[in-house]
């Protein structure tokens, strides 16, 4: 009994409390573990750098499938370490040619696929796809068979069907015990163009994975930080409950160390179950480097500490000097999974984005990191004092009425240029606005402050007395000779409507200067109950328990003000146990400027890509 009680210990000694940590080896990885060196001895360098629960085996990938000799071999090493075990399957011809997928408007490929799902369903009773699982072929077949629909509308059909046809069904044909998951990759606005369906894949597959790789904001996909929290979010709201976790590879480790950890932490800041760490040979062989140290490390304070992640450690008795970044997973997982325990469920500003809709794609993140906390929908939400509106929601042929429905019960509704210029004719019976293809080039947002740069805006034009400037900018705006809204406001009923305007480039919301970024924030925090000011790259992630925590994406320490809506003695910081007193302010009637005797203000600075956990 003492033997049986010691291996129980130890099987779950480093588990974690909020979460289950996982890993995937791709099939030509499972492949390699034929050789038992090989496996063994990438074990000991992941198994002792960083905790996992559960390892994901993939049978099939570029037209290759792992031999079940190797298959079995493989399964049952991992189960022998205490692990659970599931399957994995990327449905690709060859990623190196463009990510090129099967084609299935071909019998061929078809039944290909159908073999492979019934072929990993007899060894395990979960499968996920990795995020291949659409088709981005247009050859001759392909084109028969799409006729006069567009390609959005073909794709979306035949890989709706395709799914339940040849992945789903067969499988539990196989294995009717097998749940099969569909993993959805980061680029979620254009999911449609290539067959992914949000609307109809979640009600037939058993479970959905979210992809929360923001790596290198000037890589191909020009993604931003907060969309691996934003992404999470999101897709909870598509399948309440079936959002199995997220999933985070390497890519951005060449900006530092830090960059990488973001992407772990901002994943579990949204209170997912589950992270998959990808991929198991990305843990046993991207090395820690000195180039991966950050300049701002030297500055003291990080949230995310390089030395100490790197520093030699004592597990199982024995001392372990990292190698590889799975130390830099482990540590990271350790210090959020402390932080969540404090954690009620996420909140937000409701964002409304129609399924397969598209327009100013990825808005929400660029506005995450200016400090508005996102919470979008595929369906309006009712009953929230505040909704916010991007060009998206112009997919919606009744939006007018529901901006009127939200207006006429004494609530906000916030536009972006994008959807007034797409909406304007049938907004016209709520308010008369115009935006076109007019442009202004601005810098200068007069008692709000400068801007960092210059940048172009669209011009918004109303009738004077019927809609009004809350913010505005120029070139210059003061002492200038004209300028141009950048958050409008306009009455209709018992609510307000705004409109924000948004640059040509969403980078250059970064270059708003920071009492302008003050108000919109302001203007904008009904349903959050706290917002921040500063500059931008900050972001408030918000929670229905009272807590909150706030980040710096900025390669410089900051000063910030955290602005409770209510009268509040202190602010605790959920990981010290510090208790904050208010800071002292003058309190103002104006609107949208100052602060309202029913306010409590805290002073806080952060670090350079740090965070803190605040309850009240």
């Amino acid at each position: 009994m003492a033997c049986v009680l010691l291996v129980t210990i130890t099987a779950q000694a480093g588990k974690y409390q909020n979460f289950k940590v996982s890993s995937y080896i791709r099939a030509q990885d499972v492949a390699r573990m034929e050789d038992d060196n090989f496996l063994k001895s990438t074990w000991e360098t992941v198994s002792s750098q960083v905790d996992l629960d559960k390892i994901y085996i993939e049978t099939h990938r570029d037209a290759f499938t792992v031999p079940e000799k190797t298959l079995l071999k493989v399964k049952k090493f991992f189960l022998s370490k205490g692990l659970e075990v599931g399957g994995g399957i990327t449905y690709t011809v060859s990623e190196p040619t463009d990510f090129e997928t099967y084609s299935y408007a071909r019998p061929a490929d078809r039944q290909k696929v159908k073999a492979v799902a019934e072929y990993t369903a007899k060894f395990f009773d979960d499968i996920i796809l990795d995020d291949f699982f659409f088709i981005d072929v247009k050859n001759d077949d392909e084109i028969a068979a799409k006729g006069n629909m567009s390609w959005t509308e073909y794709r979306i059909k035949l890989m709706t069907d395709a799914g339940r046809e040849l992945v789903v069904n067969p499988a539990k044909a196989v294995n009717p015990q097998v749940k099969v998951i569909i993993k959805y990759p980061n680029w979620y606005d254009h999911f449609h163009g290539s067959g992914f369906n949000l609307e109809e894949e979640p009600t037939y597959f058993d479970g959905l994975w979210t992809g929360t790789e923001t790596r290198d904001p000037a890589s191909d996909q020009h993604l931003q930080n907060y969309l691996s929290y934003n992404i999470i979010r999101y897709f909870d709201n598509i399948a309440p409950g079936k959002n199995g976790g997220g999933w985070v590879d390497a890519g951005g480790i060449h900006m530092s160390m830090d960059r990488y950890a973001e992407q772990v932490h901002l994943t579990m800041l949204a209170r997912t179950p589950e992270i998959i760490l990808w991929n198991y040979m990305q843990l046993a062989t991207v090395k820690i480097t000195p180039a991966m140290r950050a300049p701002w490390q030297s500055d003291g304070g990080n949230s995310f500490r390089y030395d100490e992640m790197v520093a030699p450690y004592t597990k199982n008795g024995k001392t372990i000097t990292p190698t590889t970044m799975a130390r830099f997973s482990e540590q990271t997982l350790r210090q959020t999974d402390k932080l969540l325990s404090s954690l009620g469920k996420p909140i937000g500003l409701v964002s409304y984005k129609p399924y397969h809709s598209s327009g100013e794609d990825f808005l929400q993140n660029y506005l995450g990191m200016i400090g508005l906390p996102m919470d979008m929908h595929p369906q309006w939400v009712d009953n929230r004092q505040q909704i916010l509106l991007t060009q998206q929601a112009a997919k919606d042929p009744k939006i007018v009425e529901k901006i009127k429905q939200q207006l006429k019960k004494g609530g906000d509704v916030i536009i972006t240029t994008g959807l007034l210029k797409a909406i304007k004719d049938k907004l016209a019976d709520v308010v008369e606005l115009y935006c076109g293809d007019l442009k202004a080039i601005v810098d200068d947002f007069g008692f709000s402050g400068k801007a960092k740069r210059e940048f172009i805006i669209p011009q918004v034009k109303y009738f004077t007395n019927d809609a009004w400037e809350v913010v505005s900018a120029g070139r210059p705006l003061t002492k200038g000779v004209s300028g141009y809204p950048i958050l409008l406001r306009d009455s209709y009923s018992k609510g307000t409507l705004f409109v924000l305007t948004i640059p040509d480039d969403f980078g250059n919301l970064y270059d708003f200067p920071e009492r302008a970024l003050n108000i919109i924030r302001r203007a904008m925090s009904k349903d959050v109950g706290a917002y921040i000011e500063g500059p931008s790259k900050v972001s408030l992630f918000p929670y229905d328990n009272k807590t909150l925590v706030v980040e710096n994406f900025n390669d410089e320490a900051v000063n910030l003000r955290v602005v409770i809506n209510a009268k509040v003695n202190s602010l605790r910081n959920l990981m010290t146990g510090e208790q904050m007193k208010p800071a002292e302010v003058n309190y103002s009637r104006h609107r949208f400027i100052g602060y309202a005797d029913t306010q409590t203000v805290f002073d806080i600075k952060l670090a350079a890509h740090s965070y803190v956990g605040l309850g009240y």
